[in-house]
Parts: C-alpha cells; structure tokens; sequence
C-alpha cells in the first residue's frame, strides 16, 4: 500500500509510535489522518499540526469505535488503513511471580491490547470488505512473537494479538483484506522509559518513533504481514520454534542476568 491519497485512522496516536505514524502518514500524502486517543488534549495538537481530525475514544470500548468509525466513513466516505496502535504494558509487581498483576490489569490489558484490535475490525472490516479492498495495521511488539522477561501481562496480551491478526489475514485475504503486524523492541517512547534503564527489550537498540514509521511505510508498500524493525528478532523466532525448551533455558539466562542474578 502507498498511503498517498489514502483515508487513515491511528490510534493512540498523542504520542509516542501512534503520533509519528500519524506525521509520516500526512507527510507521504494521506488525504485525511484521524487522530484517535484517550487524551484529548495530545490528539487535538497533532491534529491541527498535521490537517487531521482528532477523536477522543477508548479504544476498549467497541462502542466509542464504532462511533468513530462510523463519523470517519461519513466524513471522507471510507477508511482505507486502519492502525490499531495503542496498547497498555505493565509488569508484572512480583518479578518472582508471573501471575502477580490483579485482575484489574490482566483486563485493563485485555481490553486495550486485544479487544481494541477486534472492536476496530468489527467495525471497519464490512466497509472495506464491501470495497474488495483494506488494510490492518496492529501494533503488537516483538514481545507478541517472543516473550518480554517480567511482563506476563503484556506477553500474553500481545501473543494474543498476533492470532487474531492470523485470523484476520487467514479469514479476510481472499476478500483483498491485507493485515500488518507491528512488532519492535526497544522504542524510545514513554512505556519503554517507564521500565527503567536496562530492560532486556532495549537489549538490541533503542529506535526512534520515527525510525519506526520509516519501517512501517517501507512494510506497507511490500505489504508484509510481520514488520520487524528490529531484524534481530526474526532471527530469535526461528531459534524459539526450531528448538523451544532451548530457547526457554536462554530465556531464563537472560532473566536472571538483567535481574542481577547471574
């Protein structure tokens, strides 16, 4: 997909990878970007520095989506691409205790970075189904493919997302539906720097938002179901799967490096 001339909604887009897709989009030529975030205030700014519209939302609630949705279709007549970007990470409060987080967050989770993705395709897949053509963009994280060391919230949200994005392509290829997942590592946005220096996500490089948005225009117009911009990390999916107590035994090395304990 080239976005030049094209109708895009992004999510979570006040800051962070959300907001420097949201500039790159309107800098390649998109006709119309959406701004969509729960801070009102951050989406009206970038709306008006980049032309766009900015809609309040909570992206778990299916309602507020499909109200959005439904406000873009009638505005601009379609939605051409679709980026499903915010997501929620927490760790886990007892790094000794995988399932230490309360149920408050294992929902708060749920509900943001799985949900989120299902109430905007629900909502926008009958247009572009209707059209014989659309596109998914979901934000993920490598630590959907892999696993994010003291983050079983966030891990098993995230491997949740990529089977849906599975589904969707398996699902809605044939009707011209192309689903992207967006899955790097260490990006210098507000979540990574609240884990703290050291973070075994950071472990490869540290990325700009903006050296992400690059990799997403680039995975776009090959249209590529995995967008990694950290390259690395398809190199440790084809060592998880080629041998995984393996992988889990390194993986334990690993924690018990960046925990202090090795």
């Amino acid at each position: 997909m080239d976005v030049k001339g094209k109708i895009v909604v992004v999510t979570g887009a006040a800051e962070g990878i959300g907001a420097a897709l949201a500039r790159r989009f309107a800098a390649e030529g998109a006709a119309h970007v959406a701004v969509v975030d729960r801070n009102e205030a951050g989406a009206k700014a970038l709306a008006a520095e980049i032309g766009g519209t900015a809609y309040t939302v909570d992206v778990s609630d299916g309602a507020q989506v499909a109200a959005m949705v439904a406000s873009v279709e009638a505005a601009h007549g379609r939605i051409d691409l679709f980026c499903a970007n915010a997501g929620v990470g927490d760790g886990d409060p007892d790094r000794e205790n995988a399932v230490s987080s309360p149920d408050a967050v294992w929902a708060r989770a749920w509900g943001v970075n799985v949900m989120a993705h299902v109430h905007a395709a629900r909502a926008v897949l009958p247009g572009m189904i209707a059209r014989g053509e659309g596109y998914l963009l979901n934000t993920v994280s490598a630590a959907g493919l892999l696993s994010q060391i003291g983050g079983a919230v966030y891990s098993t949200t995230k491997h949740a997302a990529v089977g849906l994005a599975e589904s969707l392509a398996i699902t809605h290829g044939d009707q011209g539906i192309k689903v992207s997942i967006l899955c790097p590592q260490g990006v210098d946005t507000a979540m990574l720097r609240a884990g703290g220096s050291g973070s075994p996500q950071s472990l490869d490089g540290v990325l700009t938002p903006e050296d992400v948005a690059s990799h997403v225009v680039e995975g776009l117009a090959a249209e590529r179901f995995l967008i990694l911009p950290h390259p690395e990390v398809l190199t440790y999916m084809q060592r998880k799967t080629a041998d995984y107590d393996r992988w889990l035994g390194g993986m334990r090395r690993l924690r018990a490096k960046v925990m202090g304990k090795a």
